[in-house]
């Protein structure tokens, strides 16, 4: 197969050599000289058995990964690309934007009128995912000290489990969640519940974050 790739990589190098010339107007190519005939030009090889090329098995590639861990950064990217596949300029089709599918009844909350000009400016966006969280921490401050490190339907809580329901379900969503100990849950439109945000972003490095009541993005 990778013979038979380079050997028809070879007859387009040879057509467009003889496109060059006959555009050129130089007459005294001998077009003889470029025939195939008689050559084999369509074959296919066997590839090593056994891994033989085991070096550049799966497990190498991972070597070449950014692994964030349980970082902040691992936290926001992989919240990111839950909401968006990290796609800043999406918009969904319940009008949610950018790379961490804010509504804008959220954005105003967070100093952020004009949707528009939020969509396309990226930087913006990532002080929006900080102050948002800034202000779910401080709404939900009593709730994480109460119920980080309790399990609640099987799932062991943690601050970035609550903070990542926040940012899905609003603050308000994770209080009843939580104070009914799992009873009075919430699901979005496309079916994602607390349960699952507090399962699969459990156990992130959210220190990083500080309470604040009036977190607004910053304007410079």
């Amino acid at each position: 197969m990778i013979k038979s790739l380079i050997s028809q990589l070879s007859v387009l190098s040879i057509v467009s050599g003889l496109l060059y010339f006959s555009f050129s107007g130089d007459t005294s190519i001998d077009f003889s000289k470029y025939s195939t005939q008689g050559q084999e030009l369509v074959y296919t090889v066997n590839l090593p058995e056994n891994n033989e090329f085991s070096e550049f098995s799966e497990e190498s590639f991972k070597t070449f990964s950014l692994n964030l861990g349980k970082s902040y950064v691992g936290f926001k990217e992989a919240l990111a690309f839950k909401e968006s596949q990290g796609n800043y300029f999406t918009v969904n089709d319940f009008g949610y934007l950018g790379k961490y599918q804010f509504g804008k009844e959220t954005l105003k909350l967070i100093g952020v009128y004009n949707p528009n000009q939020f969509l396309y400016n990226p930087e913006l966006q990532e002080k929006a995912f900080v102050a948002n969280l800034e202000r779910n921490k401080w709404v939900l401050r009593r709730d994480i000290k109460r119920f980080v490190g309790k399990k609640m339907n099987g799932i062991t809580i943690t601050e970035s489990g609550i903070l990542a329901a926040a940012h899905l379900a609003g603050p308000g969503s994770v209080k009843k969640y939580l104070r009914s100990y799992g009873q009075n849950g919430f699901s979005d439109a496309y079916g994602t519940s607390i349960k699952t945000y507090m399962k699969r972003f459990s156990g992130y490095d959210t220190s990083f974050i500080t309470p604040n009541k009036k977190a607004k993005v910053s304007k410079a």
